[in-house]
């Protein structure tokens, strides 16, 4: 199953490498784009607690997706020592844009698939997203940091 699991996301990462060599973005932040775009506005300590990195690290991140306008930074208005960080209308477009690049290529893969395939991906889809929103029901309260990225 795993094995399987990993071709398959191999498979559908060899598909975007083009359009990841165009992005002018690293990983980490890549990380945190796509972290702002889930979960909206973050304070900085939200920010290290949920990537599991340290501060310095963090207000690297936030300075170079900053400087590329793909994110703004704030004052909390309850608490001016607080910021807070949030995607811009270009940071928005950014996930978007990845989004949308996903959903064709799996819209593509899914073509080459007959109508009985069709309903068993439905079905292990849906018992994979059920399982999905229970392992992060069950995980939410868990954070576990990691190392800074040497």
């Amino acid at each position: 199953m795993i094995a399987g699991y990993q071709a398959l996301m191999q498979s559908l990462a060899d598909g975007h490498a083009p359009e990841f060599l165009e992005i002018d973005v690293t990983m980490p932040q890549a990380k945190l784009l796509y972290l702002l775009g889930a979960v909206g506005d973050l304070h900085m300590s939200d920010l290290v607690a949920r990537l599991g990195v340290s501060l310095s690290t963090i207000s690297g991140l936030v300075d170079r997706i900053v400087d590329h306008g793909l994110a703004h930074r704030r004052e909390d208005p309850a608490d001016r020592r607080q910021v807070v960080v949030g995607l811009t209308p270009a940071g928005r477009a950014f996930i978007d844009r990845f989004r949308e690049l996903n959903a064709d290529q799996m819209r593509n893969l899914l073509a080459f698939l007959d109508d009985a395939e069709l309903a068993s991906t439905r079905h292990a889809l849906a018992a994979l997203a059920g399982a999905a929103g229970r392992l992060a029901a069950s995980s939410r309260s868990i954070v576990t940091p990691r190392k800074d990225p040497a």
